[in-house]
């Protein structure tokens, strides 16, 4: 595989990869029953901007970084392959914690559902927590990011560099023979060209 397709390759992963990270944050995470209250026995959808609010911010870096990717040179294209495995640990992180408690990482939709507040309440309150196939998503987008990151960072040496035009503007060199703008300019000035 060539250098510019691996580049190819993982720079339209990691963009594929980060937005599905944020389409996770848009969907429901938890289907929660509650024990008592106005909603007693109905199931009440967390969303995932409540359950992984991390989710957003997360994949909107990664977005930027894979814009990034394109047009880094070498030195920080480890720097962002090092940033695309942090990235991709915490989403994963994220999801894990909130499986781990889907009532914690519920409160908030608790909270605007019953008007309970604090997470000791919201743990009185939930009799049943069913988690959707989105924090599994979300754990997958992180492991892949990560897995993108250590191959940015491994195959960095191998990438073309940055096409000339987002480099900076060389100095031209200055001649020696007047132009015949200079010499207007110098009419203006009232000084004589001729000499």
């Amino acid at each position: 595989m060539t250098g510019r397709r691996i580049k190819g390759t993982l720079i339209a992963a990691t963009l594929v990869v980060s937005g599905i990270a944020l389409l996770t944050w848009t969907q429901p995470w938890f289907s929660i029953t509650l024990a008592q209250s106005t909603h007693a026995g109905d199931a009440i959808d967390v969303p995932g901007d409540a359950a992984g609010p991390a989710a957003a911010a997360l994949g909107l870096a990664g977005l930027a970084l894979g814009g990034a990717l394109a047009i880094a040179g070498r030195v920080l294209r480890i720097v962002f392959g090092v940033l695309e495995v942090l990235i991709g640990g915490s989403l994963g992180l994220s999801a894990v914690v909130a499986l781990g408690d889907p009532a914690a990482a519920s409160t908030t939709t608790i909270t605007q559902a019953t008007g309970v507040a604090g997470s000791s309440a919201a743990h009185d309150l939930v009799t049943a927590a069913v988690p959707t196939i989105w924090p599994m998503i979300a754990i997958v987008a992180g492991a892949l990011l990560v897995l993108a990151g250590v191959a940015v960072i491994a195959t960095s040496g191998r990438w073309p560099s940055s096409s000339r035009k987002f480099d900076s503007p060389a100095a031209k060199p200055q001649s020696s023979a007047p132009d015949a703008v200079d010499s207007w300019d110098e009419l203006s000035r009232g000084e004589d060209p001729t000499r």
